[in-house]
């Protein structure tokens, strides 16, 4: 990696001097960074005065790094030069579309020991060492400051350049396909970099998940920020990426469960992207204990608005104390409220005082954790300057986090905006992405339980020699993990089904063994009272499923939740916790987290689900026994960690959760590969 991100030596592979071409901005690039720069081309004895050999071979040095500006028909063969004369690392600008070469570039780069950044990339610019390897012209110079940026889209590399938007980078890659070297290499290498504040990822596939997750940890351990947008998540989208790149990407649900389990902020659209980077870049951190969030108005109806979009963005205002609530009404014109979020116009009179002072108390509250004023900063033609002198004064007498948050970015003056932002201030540029990223900071870090839970190896390898015997365990795989399981008897027969009911006691249901998703095709029948009910019940159900069957006892009625785990192509297993029953797919409720998950996020994710008040008690109904819910989420959790590399999914749906305890009724086991029915 420091052989590449960190180059003395490179030679541009398609050098060209024929202007606003490829091979010429590549190297019109490396000639503004630090490293020795040879080019190779053999239509050129020179370019602008450099010399220019024909073959890699023919260089008087084997160069750190070699880029690579040539068509997908040489790309091996160059590549393959490249390793042979020692050249430590690449960039392959090309996207390496045809078949069979993408496989053949890893080998080749793999065998040689290459870093290798791309292929289908735009390349990288390292501020830090200051070497530049681009095959498009980007500013220059680069502006500083302590963000570590890869992103597997060239087109917003360029974009998240040339923001303006007042940051500045330590590293900027351009990923690509990361045939070879990945994100989590370039994670690694920014945090080796005691002057990287920020990594910010725009990603659309996990490449190595397990790796990933690694050096988010580390990041997060480091407390240096992480800012995520994924993309991809749509069914559409995945499709898209597959047929972009080559490669899998994760569901919108198994991001956000991965993020929430690694400490990383997950954001959803490039313009929340870049206010939330541009907010936690701007370097003031919340206080401990505060989590909410203030915004100081001069609309009314604007004020609502902010207030609408952080309830459905799940970001919270935070409750004022007396004291705070007091002197604010004291400085507010007659009419007006002290509240928060707090519209402070009135008179007029004295804006740089009244909002400075308004701004100051929110910011002094002990709940407050970031505060903003939410104006929309447009040019004002009297040339009143009140809005940022007052922010900016603040600033210099906190260092609490403070903001301004506007609502139509094409209205910005943009003087202002600079104004703020070359004094610390973050100016969000909407409404919708600047709340969400003051949410975001409000709540950073998070305070998710990452220790690793203890893994039983006996048990573990205790069912994976069953299940190579084609024993799925069903019932004892579930009551092994500790969750508690319905009495059940198999039957192949109706003799065997009426001894085992009488052997249980009546009331019995009765499921068919056939299929998995047993009511779909009248496989369950419930609350049979005797042998005629339950002989009638087997005899219509084997007609059509077959004769086997189970006999099981009736439990207590309760709320019904499908718990359980599946495995994602990228992620790996996924606990899922969900509305259960028959309706599971049709409800859509649920919930979705990274094993392993202790008892404190089982009971979050549990309270993450729209029926989660069913469980609490509804309508005068007793509360059901969450404690014995949470534990069944536990043992999920452990099995998936134990065994999530062999299943493709076990889930016990429904498991029903009564004031007694929560017991399963049903359960299903996939081994890796099988289609579910």
């Amino acid at each position: 990696m420091a052989a590449m991100l960190e180059a003395r030596s490179v030679a541009v592979v398609g050098a060209s001097p024929r202007q606003d071409s490829f091979g010429a901005r590549m190297v019109t690039e490396a000639r503004r960074g630090s490293a020795r720069v040879h080019l190779v081309n053999p239509r050129y004895d020179s370019i602008d005065g450099i010399a220019c050999v024909p073959r890699l071979d023919a260089l008087p040095e084997s160069p750190d790094l070699v880029l690579l500006g040539v068509p997908d028909a040489t790309l091996l063969g160059q590549l393959t030069e490249a390793a042979s004369i020692g050249a430590r690392s690449a960039v392959l600008f090309g996207s390496a579309h045809q078949p069979g070469l993408r496989d053949s570039v890893t080998a080749v780069a793999a065998d040689a020991g290459m870093a290798l950044c791309g292929a289908g990339c735009m390349g990288f610019i390292n501020n830090a060492s200051g070497v530049r390897a681009l095959g498009y012209l980007e500013p220059h110079p680069l502006p500083q400051g302590g963000i570590a940026l890869v992103t597997h889209s060239g087109s917003a590399f360029s974009t998240l350049l040339r923001t303006h938007r007042g940051f500045g980078f330590r590293l900027a890659v351009s990923s690509g396909q990361e045939l070879v070297t990945d994100t989590a290499d370039y994670i690694d290498y920014a945090l080796d970099d005691p002057e990287t504040a920020l990594i910010a990822l725009l990603l659309e596939t996990p490449r190595d998940a397990a790796r990933l997750r690694s050096s988010l940890l580390r990041a997060a351990e480091r407390e240096v920020p992480v800012v995520i947008l994924t993309v991809g998540g749509s069914p559409r989208g995945r499709a898209m990426v597959a047929a972009h790149s080559g490669a899998l990407a994760g569901d919108t649900e198994a991001w956000a469960a991965f993020c929430a389990a690694t400490g990383a902020v997950r954001v959803t659209d490039l313009a929340e992207f870049t206010d939330t980077v541009e907010l936690f870049a701007a370097g003031r951190r919340r206080r401990p204990g505060r989590h909410g969030i203030a915004t100081v108005h001069d609309s009314g109806a604007e004020r609502a608005l902010c207030a609408d979009i952080a309830h459905a963005a799940g970001v919270e205002f935070a409750d004022l104390s007396p004291a705070t609530t007091a002197a604010i009404g004291a400085l507010l014109d007659d009419g007006l409220s002290a509240t928060n979020p707090l519209d402070v116009w009135g008179t007029g009179q004295d804006t740089f005082g009244l909002f400075g002072a308004c701004l100051q108390q929110m910011a002094d509250d002990p709940a407050v954790a970031v505060t903003a004023l939410a104006v929309d900063l447009v040019p004002e033609f009297d040339g009143d300057t009140a809005y940022p002198d007052a922010v900016i004064d603040v600033a210099r007498r906190t260092d609490a986090p403070l903001a301004v948050l506007t609502s139509v970015p094409s209205a910005i003056d943009g003087a202002a905006a600079r104004r703020l932002r070359e004094n610390g201030v973050a100016v969000l540029e909407g409404v919708r992405s600047g709340v969400a990223a003051l949410g975001h900071l409000a709540t950073w870090p998070s305070s998710t339980d990452r220790t690793p839970r203890a893994i039983d190896e006996v048990r573990r390898e205790r069912w994976r020699r069953r299940f190579a015997a084609g024993d799925l365990g069903g019932f004892e795989l579930l009551r092994d993990y500790g969750v508690p399981v319905v009495e059940s008897r198999s039957a192949t027969g109706l003799d065997e089904a009426l001894r085992a009911a009488e052997r249980m006691g009546y009331p019995v249901a009765l499921k068919t063994t056939a299929v998995a998703h047993k009511s779909d095709v009248g496989g369950v029948v419930l609350n049979l009272t005797g042998p005629a009910a339950l002989s009638a019940a087997y005899s219509t159900m084997t007609e059509t499923l077959g004769p086997g069957a189970t006999v099981d006892a009736m439990v207590t009625p309760g709320v019904e939740i499908s718990v359980g785990f599946v495995r994602d192509a990228a992620f790996g297993p996924l606990v899922v916790v969900a509305a259960g029953g028959v309706h599971v797919e049709v409800l859509g409720d649920r919930v979705v987290a990274c094993p392993p998950v202790s008892p404190t996020l089982a009971d979050e994710l549990l309270n993450r689900l729209r029926i989660a008040p069913l469980l609490h008690g509804w309508r005068g109904q007793p509360p059901a026994d969450i404690a014995a819910l949470v534990r069944v989420v536990v043992g999920f959790s452990a099995l998936a960690a134990e065994l999530g590399d062999v299943l493709d999914a076990v889930e016990a749906n429904p498991v029903i959760v009564s004031p007694t305890g929560a017991v399963a009724v049903d359960a299903l086991t996939l081994p890796r590969a099988q289609k579910m029915l």
